[in-house]
């Protein structure tokens, strides 16, 4: 398998000559084939370090792959005030694209034969057994209703099982301060110094009722959580370790953890929110003293692992090859399929159109495109965006997999603009 070196910002004649190279290049690396336009990915690199010059986000990495062919492109720096190169290998606190990988051990343990996805949780999580389930989302805290039935495994899996974000202005409910004092997650950027450990979790998550009935809404975020503590109760082991030894180890995935040991954190960038009122980038997780550096009390499932662009490309290669890393099997193909296809009905997706459009749905943990509204919207496309600033979607119809790594959290419900110019410049690279 050809395997790109990094990319450093440099002039676009300078790149189209280090692609144009055949054989073995300086770096050590292959040059291309002829899957990918090398002069559209110099326009993709050209326009992603535009970002980087404009002073917009401090460093990227991107990664794109077409079959066996791979490109790696590694610009800006690691900080915005320093000097320290961005690197193919840094670290990167990857947020929302954690989900598809919560799923997949859950999927793990039904291929395994130890949950299975008609199964009731409550074996597992007692905390929510007998559930009550507001009347509307605007009732007071004790008017509701009984739960028509158990929740299962497949609900947690869909995100339907009737817990999570609130999608409205903080205030518009009583259930969101409760949400916010708990610190259950899903209502801001992931907070693990803040997040109570596992058991407690679950007790404040088993005291509040339910917003919808199992089955009946499809709602963000707190599934991925709740799958994380349903993996590590039904395996007998922390979920870090189950996802080290079923999923990390056998993919390669040395750097990929929920949270950075010291030994690594030179390659630990700084994370920036954008203060639209002084109009610049501020740090909202430093290098020098990262919430990621400890391990956390709660291993969350929704967002809490950090990754490289390498580790989280060989999840995605697993995912697109239907479940085999070489010559291993890591998830039948059953598995992967029920992962990636549409699993809500459209009353299920009803009041997630903020997170759907009219264009996809939601498999198993990730979204899956259903019809083409933009050009790289592929029906059977699969993946998911993270809101520290990562993107990682594959396309099994054109065995094309896109990791957008940037430490610039998105600051609005609207796709950030780096991310549809990378995934508009990557998909102008499969054209011939």
């Amino acid at each position: 398998m050809s395997r790109l070196r990094p990319l450093f910002a440099g002039d676009e004649d300078a790149v189209l000559d280090w692609l144009g190279r055949s054989g073995e290049d300086a770096a050590g690396g292959f040059g291309m084939t002829d899957a990918l336009n090398k002069g559209r990915v110099a326009d993709l690199h050209g326009t992603m370090n535009g970002y980087v010059e404009r002073g917009d986000i401090p460093g990227i990495v991107t990664l794109i792959a077409c079959g066996e062919e791979i490109y790696v492109d590694v610009m800006g720096r690691m900080t915005v005030d320093g000097t320290k190169p961005m690197r193919r290998d840094t670290i990167f606190r990857i947020a929302s694209i954690t989900k598809p990988i919560a799923a997949a051990a859950t999927m793990i343990l039904v291929d395994d034969g130890k949950l299975r996805l008609e199964d009731s949780v409550e074996r597992w999580l007692p905390e929510l057994a007998n559930r009550r389930v507001l009347r509307r989302m605007d009732s007071q805290p004790d008017d509701t209703v009984p739960a028509t039935r158990s929740i299962t495994v497949h609900d947690v899996l869909n995100f339907a099982f009737g817990f999570g974000s609130v999608m409205a202005r903080p205030g518009t409910y009583w259930i969101q301060e409760l949400i916010r004092d708990g610190h259950l997650g899903g209502d801001g950027p992931p907070r693990p110094s803040l997040t109570p450990g596992t058991d407690e979790w679950m007790r404040r998550l088993g005291e509040l009722p339910l917003m919808y009935q199992p089955g009946e809404r499809w709602l963000y975020n707190t599934s991925c959580d709740v799958m994380g503590v349903l993996v590590a109760r039904a395996s007998g082991r922390s979920f870090g370790t189950f996802l080290r030894e079923r999923l990390f180890d056998p993919l390669g995935m040395k750097d990929t953890a929920f949270s950075v040991p010291a030994s690594k954190l030179d390659r630990l960038p700084g994370v920036y929110l954008f203060n639209h009122e002084s109009k610049k980038l501020e740090e909202f997780d430093s290098t020098q003293d990262s919430e990621y550096s400890r391990a956390p009390a709660f291993e969350s499932g929704a967002g809490g692992l950090v990754s490289t662009v390498d580790d989280y490309y060989a999840f995605c290669r697993m995912m697109l090859n239907k479940g085999v890393w070489g010559r291993e099997r890591v998830l039948t193909e059953a598995s992967v399929e029920a992962m990636t296809r549409d699993q809500l009905t459209p009353q299920q997706r009803e009041g997630a159109e903020l997170f759907f459009g009219n264009h996809s749905s939601w498999g198993f943990g990730m979204s899956v495109e259903l019809q083409r509204e933009k050009p790289w919207m592929v029906p059977g496309r699969f993946g998911w965006d993270g809101g520290f600033g990562t993107s990682a979607y594959s396309d099994p119809a054109n065995d094309f997999i896109g990791i957008l790594m940037t430490q610039r959290m998105m600051d609005s419900s609207e796709p950030p603009a780096v991310f549809e110019d990378f995934w508009s410049g990557a998909y102008r690279a499969l054209e011939a």
